[in-house]
């Protein structure tokens, strides 16, 4: 049984990618469309689309093999804008590479999008 289908999300990119596939297919959710079409337009995947299997549906992925590693990030800490540089140095590999996934009041955005847009926002997950 699932019970987190972001982390479980990000575990299946993650497998996929270091086992070379060019697809896969993840659970679907709201919040997960949000954070693929965010990866997309960052280049970290190719399109996706949604295939309802009667159930809860899933997306197919085209992978790009850009992605290194990622993950979501437990527990979801509250990040006020002027604090994405302590947690970018937590969470990536160095400053100015990759991507923290952050939900604002103006929806799922990476953290460099969410500081043009001078907002906070509660963390999600990170991609490099």
């Amino acid at each position: 049984m699932k019970h987190d289908l972001l982390s479980d999300m990000f575990t299946i990119l993650r497998n996929n990618e270091d086992v070379g596939k060019k697809s896969c297919v993840v659970p679907a959710s709201n919040m997960i469309k949000e954070i693929l079409k965010t990866m997309q337009q960052k280049g970290y995947i190719g399109n996706f689309e949604f295939i309802d299997d009667g159930k809860g549906g899933k997306f197919k992925i085209e992978l790009l093999g850009k992605i290194n590693k990622c993950g979501v990030i437990k527990p979801r800490h509250s990040v006020p804008l002027k604090s994405f540089i302590n947690w970018e140095k937590r969470y990536l590999p160095a400053i100015g590479m990759g991507e923290l996934f952050v939900s604002t009041p103006k929806g799922i955005m990476s953290h460099r999008d969410s500081a043009k847009d001078s907002l906070g926002g509660v963390l999600l997950g990170y991609i490099y």
